[in-house]
């Protein structure tokens, strides 16, 4: 059985026939994989809070008005209240993790602050909650055809609009997902 690569900075796009709700139709970047397992947030689920909410929440004050009404993204069902920054550049903060050249995710109040007052990186995700997989798990459930995988790119994570990034993910690997079926089949 050959083993699945490392899984950083690829995209999980769920297959139509995904059977667990936190992930139906969801498209997850996975910012580490190793020999512990594994951890992403999904890019493509919009809350109904708002980063200027969830900044006053936090007794943070906005000074970066275009981003008030902008929404913050669940990430996963995993530490809901955790929130995480994904973003576009190497720059680190106290609790940055880098995913690849120019992307980074990070955890620390930090952060927060630089984007309230317009410092922060030019293109982000807040996230609130991640997704995470033990060891061997996530490999199984790519042998079971629960994902497919693609490269990330900025133009999926940060520009495309939120609808359109599970269609748009899979569209890179030459996959039209209204032409797969629910129901796997076996030859």
């Amino acid at each position: 059985m050959q083993a699945i690569s490392n899984l950083r900075n690829n995209l999980l796009i769920a297959m139509p026939s995904m059977d667990d709700p936190n992930f139906d139709h969801t498209v997850t970047l996975i910012c580490q994989h190793d020999e512990q397992g594994a951890f992403g947030v999904t890019i493509n689920r919009p809350l109904e809070i708002t980063i200027g909410e969830l900044l006053a929440q936090l007794d943070i004050e906005l000074t970066n008005i275009q981003l008030a009404n902008r929404v913050a993204m669940s990430g996963g069902p995993v530490q809901s209240e955790q929130g995480f920054v994904l973003h576009n550049t190497n720059r680190a903060w106290e609790s940055t993790l880098h995913i690849a050249e120019n992307l980074s995710i990070t955890s620390s109040k930090d952060i927060l602050t630089d984007i309230a007052t317009g410092n922060g990186p030019d293109q982000f995700l807040l996230v609130l909650g991640c997704a995470g997989w033990s060891p061997g798990q996530l490999e199984q459930e790519i042998k079971e055809n629960a994902w497919l995988t693609c490269d990330a790119n900025n133009s999926i994570l940060f520009e495309m609009p939120y609808p359109h990034r599970w269609r748009g993910a899979a569209s890179t690997l030459g996959i039209d997902l209204n032409l797969l079926g629910t129901a796997a089949g076996h030859s």
